[in-house]
């Protein structure tokens, strides 16, 4: 019975990651979208998003989604998005 519920944890840990992976590319594309804009900001707030997008590549491509997602969600907020 224990191991049936290890395996079922390890599965929902397993798709949740995936589903956190699939995310990362649409909310990086939605921040160079929104960058192409020329948005207002000042030179403070568009280096931390800039920062904060190439933060969140990386962590995407380690595999570390979650870490992706705040990132990249840190830029959003700068850039006044709504994900």
């Amino acid at each position: 019975m224990k191991i049936r519920t290890i395996l079922i944890a390890a599965s929902l840990a397993l798709a949740s990651g995936t589903a956190f992976a699939g995310t990362c590319p649409k909310h990086m594309k939605a921040i160079d979208a929104e960058l192409a804009k020329n948005p207002k900001l000042t030179e403070a707030q568009m280096t931390d998003v800039k920062k904060y997008r190439a933060d969140g590549e990386t962590f995407h491509k380690a595999g570390k989604h979650a870490d992706a997602l705040d990132s990249l969600g840190k830029a959003e907020k700068i850039l006044g998005m709504k994900m």
